[in-house]
């Protein structure tokens, strides 16, 4: 394992790029950085949020990175230059979640502390949202999109699944405060992991409990988890700076790694290969090989 080092503070959010060759990161010290993850080298520093950076996106060419914050506005980048293209308005409250999505990473989907989702359009000269989800009834924590689906997650405890081409939206009950959603790779379940020191997965057709995963501490803080390639485990964080993987068909806790001295925030599992970065509390990026 490497360690990348170079936030003060909180790193809240690790990001593999499109194709696992670098990764960014974003934190409490209001900055985003690029790394080459290998060499455990930092590429590129961008500079322009003036509060805490919660999550960071990146274009599926590589080429445009969405991050978002206490700063309530979307920011979208250039790569290569650093600069900020354009700053995306609309939502009153800080904004926990963003990501690109549609063919070539034409939009940014956020979500906020305001109870909304919103789609910005990267190709019009547009500063708001083309549209706006307010379905939610707290704070939206998490994202996730697979195709012309899109996924929620929301501390009031439900799981919303939209379906954009059809203008559908399916809601699943979890009852617990939800702070992080991910579709499987095969695109039939959803996990989503719940502020009861437990991880859920979900039969995406019908909402169907089908696993539940726990032994790690989450009950106060957003910790992510994320599935291995080929769906074989899950991974989470944990509030005490572990990381577990249990076997998704079992159940079982298979593994743990230890690394962090504080909350394990973020999760990336690389695109195609058997790495996986780790961002934590501790201010610290973790590259497990």
């Amino acid at each position: 394992a490497t360690t990348l080092k170079g936030h003060t503070g909180p790193v809240l959010a690790v990001r593999y790029n499109s194709d696992g060759n670098y990764c960014l990161t974003c934190g409490q010290d209001r900055i985003i950085k690029l790394w080459n993850p290998v060499k455990g080298l930092c590429v590129k520093t961008y500079l322009g949020h003036g509060h805490e950076v919660f999550d960071v996106g990146v274009s599926s060419d590589n080429s445009r990175i969405a991050s978002c914050g206490g700063d309530k506005n979307v920011f979208y980048w250039d790569v290569a230059t650093g600069q900020i293209i354009r700053k995306f308005r609309g939502h009153d409250l800080k904004v926990n979640a963003v990501l690109f999505a549609g063919e070539e990473s034409s939009v940014v989907i956020s979500g906020s502390y305001d109870k909304t989702v919103r789609i910005f359009d990267c190709r019009s000269r547009s500063y708001d949202a083309m549209q706006v989800m307010s379905e939610a009834t707290d704070s939206v924590t998490s994202m996730a999109v697979r195709g012309h689906e899109i996924l929620t997650g929301c501390v009031d405890g439900y799981v919303r699944r939209y379906d954009v081409r059809m203008g559908e939206m399916v809601s699943d009950c979890l009852v617990h405060p939800i702070i992080c959603v991910r579709f499987t790779h095969d695109g039939n379940c959803v996990l989503a992991t719940c502020m009861d020191n437990t991880v859920r997965l979900l039969d995406k057709s019908n909402g169907e409990l089908l696993n539940s995963y726990d032994g790690h501490k989450n009950d106060s803080y957003k910790v992510e988890s994320a599935m291995t390639r080929g769906d074989a485990y899950v991974a989470c964080g944990s509030e005490d700076g572990r990381i577990l993987f249990w076997d998704l068909v079992s159940g079982k806790l298979a593994h743990t790694l230890n690394g962090h001295s504080n909350i394990v925030c973020g999760l990336s599992y690389h695109p195609n290969q058997t790495s996986m970065l780790s961002c934590s509390v501790d201010g610290t990026v973790i590259v497990w090989q």
